[in-house]
């Protein structure tokens, strides 16, 4: 089986889970026997363009023309079997999905936000979730409140984009949803139920779980929508009785607000962590919190806990109620309403039990989340398309 993998490379200046992801799948689909052809355009290459070929690439969102030529050469020459697509903008455009079938090849894609429907791909603006592009061919609300980078100018341009490539992307063939949530987004915009396949990212095993440590850990950035100030007001409603401590590491606006409740001697704050620092932090932590209060995709800190067999804490946004199997016969930790008096009673069960959730905690990531089950899953779904 042959494919060509299609994605637009976030700038490196700006951290990116899905360029993770991206070259994990590609070395995973290599060893597994599968021919990988990238196709990958970077967006750090937009800053040595000239002041010309940058005022040109003001329409590719929307179609691209250039790329959609190279690609052409490329689907004739390599002749794969299946173009797998992640990330089209700005710099490849929806239009990838056309070029593969004029050269009849299948198209898959792995949707990692809601950019389909939402301009900045979050639902959410200004401290808040938003859903008023929701289902609209023309994102005129998105514009207004300059959703994509903070520009009226660039939000029209996704905007047409969205509008004029909304039937293109209900030609997919097969979409990889990476939770049960995302699965129903993309039924919610009019997507075909026969084209959706669940398919979580794997997260790489890091051995047999340690004996658990103490406390919960809180690893993101100190944004917003990541819920840290949530956390903090959760935590001071926290009976002391139950032992539990908070330790918070990550930068962000909001680093004064961690500062002056570790000054206070609610939480300890231990800063920014490179990833050893961080696999050292949930190595001596018992359980994980995520209390984010956007529709977070799936967040990698829960993931993270799992295959450290660590308990999760989490509140009912987005994939974390999936990460930690809420609604299962064996869950990984408890699920709460984003709200500070639900969030505090969710810790202190979740620490009361928190050998049993840790348990549970690695059997889930074995079960869904490890690098086999994710790479035959992946396999079987360009099976279904290919016969191979």
């Amino acid at each position: 089986m042959k494919v060509v993998i299609a994605h637009n490379r976030y700038a490196s200046a700006q951290p990116s889970g899905e360029n993770v992801i991206v070259d994990y799948e590609i070395g995973a689909l290599r060893e597994a026997g599968v021919e990988v052809v990238p196709f990958l355009r970077s967006s750090d290459e937009i800053a040595g363009m000239s002041a010309a070929k940058k005022a040109s690439l003001a329409l590719s969102p929307v179609y691209a023309r250039g790329v959609q030529k190279e690609l052409g050469h490329l689907l004739e020459r390599e002749r794969p079997d299946i173009l797998h697509v992640h990330n089209v903008y700005p710099l490849l455009s929806p239009a990838v999905v056309d070029t593969a079938h004029r050269h009849g090849v299948k198209v898959v894609q792995t949707i990692h936000n809601y950019r389909h429907d939402c301009l900045n791909g979050l639902y959410f603006r200004d401290g808040h979730d938003c859903h008023d592009c929701h289902g609209k061919r023309w994102k005129g609300p998105g514009v207004l409140h300059a959703c994509y980078r903070g520009s009226r100018a660039q939000s029209a341009v996704m905007a047409t984009s969205l509008g004029v490539n909304r039937d293109v992307w209900r030609r997919v063939d097969r979409f990889v949803a990476l939770t049960d949530n995302m699965a129903a987004y993309l039924r919610s915009i009019g997507m075909e139920e026969d084209r959706i396949r669940v398919k979580p990212n794997a997260m790489p095993d890091p051995g047999e779980p340690k004996p658990l440590g103490e406390g919960f850990l809180f690893g993101a950035r100190l944004v917003p929508e990541k819920g840290v100030e949530l956390l903090l007001d959760a935590w001071s409603r926290v009976g002391r009785e139950s032992g539990a401590t908070l330790t918070i590491a990550g930068d962000g606006p909001l680093r004064e607000v961690v500062e002056r409740a570790a000054n206070a001697g609610e939480v300890r704050y231990v800063g920014p962590q490179d990833r050893e620092g961080m696999a050292g932090l949930l190595e001596g932590a018992a359980a994980v919190v995520v209390p984010s209060i956007w529709e977070d995709i799936l967040p990698t800190s829960g993931l993270e806990a799992l295959a450290a067999g660590r308990a999760v804490t989490a509140t009912r946004m987005g994939g974390a109620p999936f990460i930690v199997g809420d609604h299962t016969d064996a869950p990984s930790g408890v699920v709460a309403d984003p709200s500070p008096a639900a969030l505090a009673r969710a810790l202190e069960e979740t620490y009361a039990q928190v050998g049993t959730y840790a348990s549970a905690a690695r059997r889930r990531y074995e079960q869904v989340f490890s690098p086999e089950v994710a790479l035959r899953r992946l396999v079987e779904i360009y099976g279904e398309l290919t016969g191979v």
